[in-house]
C-alpha cells in the first residue's frame, strides 16, 4: 500500500523514536541504524526503513513520483526482480533503494560515454590542422561531469565498505531478526540474515566497482586523447616552423647574391656595362648562386633535424654471452692441460 502523509518534523521524529538530526537533510550518502530504524541518505534521497514500512521524505522536490508509484511498490510486494523477495521487508527496502541509486549512476554513465567517445573521435582526427574550440568546450563539460560521477561512485563504495567491515553494523541492519521471534527462529535454523545482508551489500559494491572501472577507462581514454591532440598540434606547429625556416633561408640566399645587383646599380662607370651580354650573365650567376646556397642550407637543415639512426649491432654480438664464456673457459682449460703435460715431460 502506497500513501502520502504530511506531518511536522517534530511529530514525525517523536513518532519514529528518532532525533531531530536524524531527519536533517544532508547531501551525502550514509546508512545508519538508530532505535531499530534504518536511516538511508542517498544524496537528495532520504528514507527511513522499519520492519513494517518504508518512509521516503519530501519526495515531491526530487521528481520521484514515477519510481515511487510505478516501480517501488511492485518491488516491495515481491513482484519485481529483487533477489531478496523471500526475506523480510527491510531487505527488500534496502535493495530497492540501492538498486535505484545504482540505476541512476548507470544512467549518468550511459549518457556520458557516447558523448565523450563522439567528441574524442572528432578531436583526434589527424586531418584537422586546428582543434574545434566548441568540441573542446563540450569535452571539458563532459570531463567535469565524469569527475562528479567518479566522486559519487567512490562515496557509494566507501559507505558500503564501512558497513561490510563491521559485523555489528550488518547485524543491526537485520531489524526483523530482533523484533520478530519467528524470524529469529528461522535464522537460527539455517537462514543467517547477517550473511544475506552481507551478500546483498557486496553485490551492489561490485556493481559500483564495475561502474567505477568503466568511468576510469573513460578518464584514461580522455587523457590519452589529449596527448594525441597535443602531439598533432606540435606536429603541425613543427611543419609551419620548418616552412618558415626554409623561406628565411631562401630570402637569405637571394639577399646574399643580390649584393651583386647592388654593386652594378651604383652610379660608378666601368667597362662591363657596355657589354650587352653582361646583364644576363650577372642575373644567371645571382639566381644560380642563390639556388645553390639555398639547397646547401636545406641539406644542412635536413641532416640536423632528422632523428639519429640506432647503432648497428654486429651479428656476432647478438649471440648469447654465456656461450662465449663457456668457450673461453674451455680454451683456458686446454691451455692449462697442455702446460701441465709439457712440464711433466721436461721433468722426466
Amino acid at each position: 500500500n502506497t500513501f502520502m502523509i504530511e506531518k511536522k518534523k517534530t511529530e514525525l521524529y517523536q513518532e519514529l523514536g528518532l532525533q531531530a538530526r536524524d531527519l536533517r537533510f544532508q547531501h551525502l550518502m550514509s546508512i545508519a541504524t538508530r532505535n531499530n530504524r534504518i536511516i538511508m541518505r542517498m544524496e537528495f534521497l532520504k528514507a527511513v526503513i522499519t520492519p513494517e514500512f518504508l518512509l521516503i521524505l519530501d519526495y515531491r522536490n526530487l521528481n520521484l513520483e514515477h519510481w515511487l508509484f510505478n516501480e517501488l511498490a511492485s518491488q516491495l510486494a515481491g513482484e519485481g526482480q529483487l533477489v531478496t523477495y523471500s526475506l523480510p521487508f527491510e531487505f527488500r527496502a534496502i535493495e530497492a533503494i540501492l538498486q535505484y541509486r545504482i540505476s541512476k549512476l548507470q544512467g549518468r554513465l550511459n549518457t556520458l560515454q557516447p558523448q565523450i567517445l563522439e567528441t574524442l573521435e572528432a578531436l583526434v582526427d589527424p586531418k584537422l590542422l586546428s582543434v574545434d574550440r566548441s568540441k573542446l568546450h563540450i569535452l571539458l563539460q563532459n570531463g567535469k561531469s565524469l569527475s562528479e560521477l567518479e566522486t559519487d561512485l567512490k562515496v557509494f563504495k566507501e559507505t558500503i565498505l564501512e558497513i561490510l567491515d563491521e559485523e555489528e553494523l550488518i547485524e543491526e541492519l537485520c531489524l526483523s531478526k530482533w523484533t520478530d521471534p519467528q524470524v529469529f527462529e528461522e535464522s537460527t535454523s539455517g537462514i543467517d540474515h547477517a550473511e544475506e545482508m552481507e551478500l546483498l551489500l557486496e553485490n551492489y559494491y561490485r556493481q559500483a566497482e564495475d561502474l567505477a572501472n568503466e568511468a576510469r577507462e573513460l578518464r584514461v581514454l580522455i587523457d590519452d586523447s589529449e596527448s594525441i591532440i597535443f602531439i598533432n598540434l606540435d606536429s603541425h606547429r613543427n611543419v609551419m616552423m620548418r616552412l618558415n625556416l626554409q623561406l628565411t633561408m631562401g630570402t637569405f640566399s637571394l639577399s646574399l647574391f643580390g649584393l651583386i645587383g647592388v654593386a652594378f646599380g651604383m652610379n660608378l662607370e666601368s667597362s662591363l656595362e657596355e657589354d650587352p651580354r653582361i646583364f644576363w650573365l650577372v642575373t644567371g650567376i645571382m639566381f644560380l648562386g642563390s639556388g645553390l646556397i639555398w639547397r646547401r642550407l636545406l641539406s644542412f637543415l635536413g641532416r640536423h633535424l632528422e632523428p639519429p639512426l640506432p647503432p648497428h649491432v654486429p651479428a656476432v654480438l647478438k649471440k648469447s654471452q654465456p656461450a662465449a664464456g663457456r668457450v673461453e673457459l674451455k680454451n683456458n682449460l686446454k691451455a692449462e692441460t697442455f702446460g701441465l703435460s709439457r712440464s711433466t715431460l721436461t721433468n722426466q
